[in-house]
């Protein structure tokens, strides 16, 4: 097992109060496999892999609880100059918008360069190659020229390339793809998707897909957490979660899906907001938008608990989001 995240809480402190972002989440990683992580905006998905890597800004955050093992390493604990060898080297990270993750004012050349030279101590010269070879695997045309640009000078899908070339120049054991193809079209999307699968298999790198579009982890994930609300709510391999989805949420989900309708239904639209996390809801925090189960029988005394109901399916026990 390359990645072993237990009972992670992470609670941001604000004026307005303390934010429960994520709460008692835990999931595994086996090597050379694709998790998804998928849920509304503010569910957590972020914020957990954030987490991970020693990313969340504190103040205001905090990790109150939890271990995250990384082949033997606790990252949760690891000082931060261990962190440091970690993050770029063994783990990389493709965020969401490439123009603010992208440095404006150095050309591409520099930015792919940095990561060899602190990790791997390569020479300029070694570093340049490298650079260069790493935007020719990504499709980048022309690679000697286009290394020289700024990332302005790219398109939004040549640049969320370079985000790709850039993580995996150094060869990662754990690649961690926060919303990677949100503001790309459909077709720049696909190109994206299938170079991320074609790095993996040349590589043999793990991989944590972060997403809202159910309909892109079922192409790319071996094994999809489904969250909300900072909990993981069901958790299961693609093909069960696909074919047996249990909570009332998943179930939402996927009937949002244009796709996985037939053509001129209606498709599933979940009324109001996800609660406010601020003061996270007692029970059920699904139930005020719980449109496919019994909204009556949700859990109003406690927070539901994930349980196994078929091997490697998991999700929470809450009767009203449980019942059909």
């Amino acid at each position: 097992m390359l990645l072993d995240v237990k009972n992670l809480t992470t609670r941001f402190h604000t004026r307005n109060g303390i934010v429960h972002a994520v709460e008692d989440v835990s999931f595994s990683l086996e090597r050379g496999q694709t998790l998804g992580i998928v849920g509304e905006s503010g569910s957590g998905k972020s914020v957990t892999c954030y987490s991970l890597l020693g990313l969340i800004p504190t103040p205001p955050g905090r990790i109150e609880n939890g271990s995250a093992v990384f082949d033997g390493i606790d990252l949760l604990k690891a000082p931060e100059h261990s962190l440091r060898k970690i993050r770029g080297k063994r783990i990389s990270m493709i965020f969401q918008d490439p123009m603010t993750s992208l440095n404006p004012f150095m050309k591409i050349r520099d930015q792919l360069v940095e990561p060899l030279k602190l990790h791997e101590n390569l020479s300029g010269k070694e570093a340049l190659i490298r650079a260069v070879d790493s935007l020719a695997e990504v499709g980048i045309p022309d690679p000697e020229k286009r290394i020289d640009s700024y990332p302005h000078e790219f398109s939004g899908g040549m640049r969320q390339r370079v985000m790709i070339a850039m993580a995996l120049i150094t060869k990662p054991e754990l690649l961690i793809c926060d919303e990677p193809t949100t503001a790309l079209d459909v077709t720049v999307q696909k190109q994206v998707l299938d170079l991320i699968r074609e790095r993996q298999r040349d590589l043999g790198t793990s991989i944590i897909f972060i997403t809202h579009d159910l309909a892109v982890v079922s192409e790319v994930c071996d094994v999809i957490n489904v969250m909300y609300a900072g909990r993981i709510v069901e958790s299961a391999t693609r093909r069960e979660l696909f074919n047996n989805p249990t909570h009332a949420y998943t179930r939402s989900l996927l009937q949002s899906i244009p796709a996985a309708q037939p053509k001129g239904v209606p498709l599933m639209t979940i009324s109001g907001l996800p609660p406010n996390l601020t003061h996270p809801p007692r029970g059920c925090a699904f139930k005020p938008r719980n449109l496919l189960g019994k909204p009556e029988l949700c859990l109003t005394d406690r927070s539901p608990e994930l349980k196994e109901i078929a091997p490697g399916h998991f999700v929470q026990d809450c009767p009203g989001c449980l019942t059909d």
